[in-house]
């Protein structure tokens, strides 16, 4: 199995790769154009990548790439529907820097209240301003903070934040309730939650579905005290919205770890309007970089390649339904012989009944099977008698997809 790997990575999670009997490539910083020619010439079956995009032009000049990883959480740096035409597995590895991302947002929150940066600067410039910087700290102590988004990350976020003794509300866009854990903690809405929030922190993944989240008419509604802070994806906030209220003291503050117009790992410079407001305090889309952090995420994906050179199967897989389109199920019970699930499959085909799972399960001894197949329709009367009709068929029975 060849391994090309695109992007920074931890040494010793290369030479794992290597004592699985992977042939591993490593070449950080291939990018771009380089990085379809690459993929086009070595062929890989899989692509571990970080930052880098990996676009359908990649995808399309690979011929045997079986499986990408992100060596990270999101997955919005892979076009994943082209992922998925191509019969390609995508994987990430969510929640290994959950920790190190929730440390950065309690870090910026409590810089934005007691300023942290400014008095550095103004120490570094031999001024002494105690009185200013003693009089707009609110402290943490019995403040609401609203978390958007309450996956592992927000989750992280909520432990640390009741341990500083705030009040913790929470949104999450899907059904999960993962901070049910904490008694103390409130499922609100949105609106809700920005308009009782002092502080306001987004935990969420990329996308269309969460562009823009955080818009004009929400940070409109926050109280003119609070914080926002997101370590999430840059578009999720509307800069120029957030920007708008910062200039105009509508909020106290704010925090950003990532930006809309974000530029590349390696670029010397940023061109963006969240540079120059004094109220607005920016990182360099750091959240995941410790070497804690960055261990684990490196043991997640060597674990997601040994699973999948193992059985197949990749932990963590973001692009294969977790529920088929079954309508019922085909148990068949046959001799433990080549033939008859060529003969099932065939008769099937015929009637236009696509399979969309199975799974078979050999008896002890090994002389018999059963196959459990997961059918878009049902087959008839007739299909059934054709099936049982060979000679390895012992039996078949049709029931209902749960």
């Amino acid at each position: 199995m060849k391994i090309l790997i695109a992007d920074a990575f931890e040494s010793f999670g290369v030479a794992e790769l290597g004592a699985l009997g992977a042939q591993v490539s490593y070449e950080p910083g291939t990018k771009g154009d380089a990085l379809v020619k690459r993929v086009a010439e070595l062929d890989p079956d899989v692509l571990i990548v970080r930052s880098t995009k990996v676009t359908s032009a990649v995808i399309e000049c690979a011929k045997r790439l079986k499986l990408i990883v992100r060596a990270g959480a999101g997955v919005d740096n892979i076009d994943i529907p082209a992922a998925s035409k191509r019969g390609i597995l995508v994987s990430n590895c969510p929640g290994q820097n959950a920790a190190a991302v929730a440390e950065l947002t309690i870090g910026l929150i409590i810089s934005l209240d007691r300023r942290i940066p400014d008095n550095v600067i103004d120490l570094r410039a031999h001024k002494w301003c105690k009185k200013e910087y003693s009089k707009r700290s609110q402290g943490l102590r019995g403040m609401t903070i609203g978390v958007v988004g309450a996956g592992r990350i927000g989750t992280e976020v909520a432990r640390r934040a009741l341990a500083f003794e705030m009040n913790v509300l929470y949104f999450h866009l899907g059904r999960n309730r993962r901070l049910v854990d904490f008694p103390t903690a409130r499922r609100t809405d949105m609106d809700e939650l920005m308009r009782l929030s002092d502080v306001v922190t987004v935990h969420v993944s990329g996308g269309e579905g969460t562009h823009h989240l955080i818009d004009d008419r929400r940070i409109r509604s926050m109280k003119p005290t609070a914080l926002l802070v997101n370590t999430s994806r840059g578009g999720v906030v509307d800069e120029a919205a957030l920007l708008a209220a910062l200039r105009e003291g509508r909020i106290r503050g704010a925090a950003l770890d990532v930006f809309e117009n974000e530029p590349s790992a390696d670029a010397p410079t940023i061109d963006s309007p969240c540079c120059d407001v004094p109220n607005l305090y920016g990182t360099h889309h750091i959240g995941a970089s410790t070497e804690e952090a960055q261990r684990a995420v490196a043991q997640e994906t060597v674990r997601i390649i040994a699973q999948y050179m193992q059985t197949g199967k990749a932990i963590n897989c973001v692009n294969v339904q977790e529920r088929s389109n079954a309508t019922c199920i085909l148990v068949v019970r046959l001799w433990n012989r080549p033939g008859g699930l060529a003969h099932v499959f065939n008769h099937l085909a015929t009637a236009s009944i696509n399979v969309e799972e199975m799974d078979h399960v050999i008896y002890d001894g090994g002389k018999a099977a059963v196959a459990q197949i997961r059918l878009d329709k049902r087959p008839d009367e007739p299909v059934l008698r054709r099936i049982e009709e060979h000679q390895n068929v012992l039996g078949t029975e049709l029931i209902a997809a749960d």
